[in-house]
């Protein structure tokens, strides 16, 4: 009797993964994909097999670490070992989509790495007008990577960056994908707190509690029970409080102002400050104890000029949410060329209210350089911008305005289809469906 047993083949072994799982070899060529991996994306293994996986997932014809981001596949042949990062790929529609790539090297014989194994899991999307973060830089996808991560435990995250970097956003974020998404997402600024009220805010009082104390009051950490409290510019805190924020976390359980028993709290904290932190610890401003509960893990959230690559998407974001901000899309090359030349001290949030001023400038007309009334002057009429670095001026040739001849064209050539189109002509397929939207109206 043969009591061999066949080797099951590498497309055996895959389909077993319950999502997404492709082989690539070490020159880019996908050599395998699973059935997971042809539903999700809704193509044939023989529309995927043999082609360049940046060609596949980036739409792109030159690997990911040639368009800023972290290729996977040159760090598993390079260092023959794993790696988990976040990647913007496209999804059956062609739209772009976040997907959490962990990244693993298929060994041979002799030990060299003959393939990566590559198991995508695609992100959710956030709600349209929600809050959300905007980007497909590094240092973007870094910081999503790192919000993933931590965001399905119970951990507090210390949440660190300058002021307008969006902090707040990060928080939502960490909110949204975690199992507390359904329950409350309350946030608390202590900047903007009298430090004499700080206390009943956080953990309520008592009728009587204190003088003008009517009648009992519940706190923000009761209103956040079951879900998530940001505790933003936690360094306002006074020191009495932080003693009483340490113990929360510590026990879990909150004592009202004038209460004489503790409750409960099932509340997940997540703390933000633009301050240096550890500098304060050293000090003797900030308790350190309270200090190294709040970093079982901080993360940086970058300033805007760190990661100017977004500054086109992240003003096409904003001016879709604005007031007839988005007729003013896709941005001129000669505007994004101003905003790119800008530090932004205010971060994103001097962004949006620079957006907010230049449509209202704007009026009825359209949008141009001279309406961005930028803090250093680089706005007015007749100054020009600083010289650009050649990644700037990359994003702007790619921010071209297309004539409404080549748009038909390009549906002509893809019989309709538009995410074809898109592609053809070099345009995201939201930017080309705002083509149409303007050729729609000009016609009326």
């Amino acid at each position: 009797m043969d009591l061999r047993v066949n080797t099951p083949s590498y497309q055996q072994v895959i389909d077993i993964f319950p999502g997404p799982f492709v082989l690539i070899d070490r020159d880019y060529r996908i050599v395998a994909a699973n059935t997971s991996y042809c539903q999700r994306y809704g193509v044939s293994r023989e529309q995927v097999v043999q082609r360049l996986c940046h060609e596949v997932s980036h739409h792109s014809t030159v690997p990911c670490s040639q368009n800023g981001e972290h290729c996977p596949l040159e760090h598993v042949f390079e260092h023959r070992e794993p790696v988990q990062l976040m990647h913007v790929h496209y999804d059956r529609d062609s739209r772009p989509e976040q997907v959490r790539i962990q990244a693993m090297p298929l060994l041979g014989e002799d030990g060299e790495v003959l393939f990566m194994g590559e198991h995508l899991d695609p992100i959710p999307q956030a709600e349209e007008g929600a809050n959300c973060l905007i980007g497909r830089s590094q240092a973007m996808l870094r910081l999503t990577s790192l919000l993933q991560r931590v965001a399905p435990t119970q951990s507090t995250v210390l949440l660190l960056g300058e002021s307008g970097v969006g902090k707040e956003c990060a928080a939502e974020y960490l909110h949204r994908f975690s199992d507390r998404a359904q329950g409350p997402f309350v946030i608390v600024d202590c900047g903007t707190l009298a430090e004499h009220l700080m206390e009943s805010e956080l953990f309520g009082h008592e009728k009587g509690a204190f003088t003008g104390a009517v009648a009992r009051k519940e706190g923000l950490f009761q209103a956040a029970n079951g879900g998530t409290l940001v505790i933003d510019e936690v360094c306002e805190l006074p020191l009495t409080l932080q003693t009483k924020l340490l113990r929360v976390l510590e026990t879990g359980t909150i004592r009202s102002v004038g209460g004489t028993g503790y409750a409960q709290a099932d509340v997940r904290v997540i703390a933000a400050t633009n301050r240096d932190i550890a500098a304060m610890v050293e000090r003797g401003a900030f308790r350190n104890d309270l200090y190294y509960r709040l970093s079982a893990f901080p993360i940086q959230v970058p300033a805007l000029r760190e990661h100017k690559d977004d500054i086109p998407a992240i003003a096409e974001y904003f001016l879709s949410r604005l007031p007839g901000g988005d007729r003013h899309l896709p941005l001129s090359p000669a505007v994004i060329e101003h905003l790119l030349a800008h530090d932004y001290p205010g971060n994103v949030r001097e962004l949006r209210n620079l957006l907010e001023r230049a449509v209202i400038l704007a009026g009825e007309g359209a949008l141009r350089p001279a309406h961005l009334q930028l803090r250093d002057g680089q706005g007015a009429a007749g100054v020009a911008p600083p010289r650009l670095q050649p990644a700037a001026r990359s994003l702007i040739s790619r921010a071209h305005r297309l004539s409404d001849e080549q748009v038909l064209a390009a549906l002509k050539a893809c019989s309709g289809h538009r995410a074809a189109a898109a592609r053809e002509l070099g345009v995201s397929e939201r930017t080309l469906y705002r083509y149409l939207r303007r050729m729609r109206a000009q016609a009326d």
